[in-house]
């Protein structure tokens, strides 16, 4: 058995590299918790962002754009409650007061504070609780603040999402942590949720973009719960090089096994979303291979892990592998009936037009009942592969959104 080239830290999170604290304070925007939090380096730092391709995106993402675009930022301040997404040049000016406040307080420079908000679209942020919590946020900053960080940014999650490893390149080694957020209004284009991932490595802007888009592509950009990217999708990496040793770069010796430990910090954080969806009691693989090209292994995973009637037969753990050939067909990707094998974990359900038999249909109907399980769809027409992870459709989903904002 192949072991990792690094260790996780059992607990670890956001402040589990080194220089990073954070914190989670009640600024009275929900009702008996942690409503606000804030994650800040002890030193300059560099960073790399990817937001929500969303035509309408919130005032944080605005705000966020150009700052994360210099590549030197030192912290976040976060609220939930509240997304000020579709709240206008007022809206706008409230993120920029909430980053001045948090900035001061924090004594950092205005333009190194981002401004993360999450929570429901179409509402103004009640400013006066939110700027006494970024002043309260500030204050309250330690090391040891990670998982308090992590749960003061839930929204609909009923757990919070964190996990960190140590990694060692040479002879330094350095630790990558990270937190986030989401649980509905899953389905990612650059990025989704809100995401805030941290290290002690030296890394410089351009690099660290790089390693971000490269750990993205193959974690965040691979999940959805409901087929609906948000306005608010944020994903940030700070590097704030306190480990020490060389910077690592594209062209340094272990440039590749920091960006593998990197992406398997982002792939652990964004599995927990899957397993965390809305209402979700199943987790479910969609794995395509045989695809005549990358793009096409892409669209028919994806689409069979955005199809409601899939994922309401995953709910009921009813066998109905049609689901599965239907959301493949309409997904645009090459294919044909009569290449096409589809299987259910181990159990082959569909061979190239030959049906499952019953004792098959049994083993799937057992596969089904698990909490986790793969559906494989090999479509015969080339080399290229690729999967797509998603939850159920339950009706607790339902409840969950038909109550939103009620």
């Amino acid at each position: 058995m192949k072991t990792e080239p690094f260790q996780w830290i059992e607990g670890g999170g956001a402040t589990s590299a080194a220089g990073w604290m954070a914190c989670g304070v009640a600024a009275g925007l929900k009702a008996g918790r942690n409503d606000m939090a804030m994650l800040l380096s002890d030193r300059p730092a560099a960073c790399a962002a990817l937001f929500t391709s969303n035509k309408v995106p919130a005032a944080p993402v605005q705000y966020d754009r150009p700052l994360a675009a210099k590549g030197r930022c030192r912290g976040v301040v976060v609220n939930v409650g509240c997304a000020n997404a579709c709240t206008g040049r007022a809206g706008y000016a409230d993120t920029v007061a909430t980053g001045r406040a948090a900035a001061a307080a924090a004594g950092v420079p205005v333009e190194q504070m981002l401004v993360c908000s999450t929570g429901t679209i179409g509402r103004r942020l009640p400013m006066d609780r939110v700027l006494a919590g970024a002043r309260a946020a500030a204050a309250a900053l330690r090391p040891d603040g990670g998982a308090e960080a992590a749960a003061a940014i839930m929204t609909t999650d009923t757990v919070p999402k964190q996990a960190a490893l140590r990694v060692k390149i040479g002879r330094v080694e350095y630790t990558i942590g990270g937190m986030c957020k989401g649980s509905g209004m899953i389905c990612p284009n650059l990025a989704t949720t809100l995401i805030f991932l941290t290290t002690d490595a030296r890394v410089a802007p351009a690099a660290l973009r790089a390693a971000l888009k490269a750990a993205v592509a193959k974690s965040f950009n691979r999940v959805t719960v409901d087929g609906d990217q948000s306005t608010n999708d944020t994903c940030v990496l700070f590097a704030n090089g306190a480990a020490g040793g060389p910077a690592l770069s594209p062209s340094a010796p272990g440039w590749k096994k920091f960006v593998s430990a990197l992406s398997a910090v982002a792939l652990s954080l964004a599995k927990q979303i899957v397993m965390d969806g809305e209402g979700a009691t199943k987790f479910v693989t969609c794995a395509v291979e045989g695809a005549a090209s990358a793009a096409d292994a892409y669209a028919a995973a994806r689409t069979i892990a955005n199809s409601p009637l899939f994922k309401a037969a995953c709910f009921g753990g009813d066998p109905n592998w049609g689901r599965v050939i239907c959301a493949v067909g309409n997904s645009g990707a090459k294919c044909a009936e009569l290449k096409t094998r589809i299987f259910f974990d181990d159990v082959c359900v569909f061979d190239r037009g030959r049906l499952a038999t019953d004792a098959e249909n049994a083993r799937l109907a057992d596969v089904m009942k698990q909490r986790a399980f793969e559906v494989r769809v090999d479509l015969g027409m080339g080399r290229f592969s690729d999967a797509v992870y998603t939850s159920d459709l339950s009706h607790g989903y339902v409840s969950i959104n038909a109550d939103y904002t009620t």
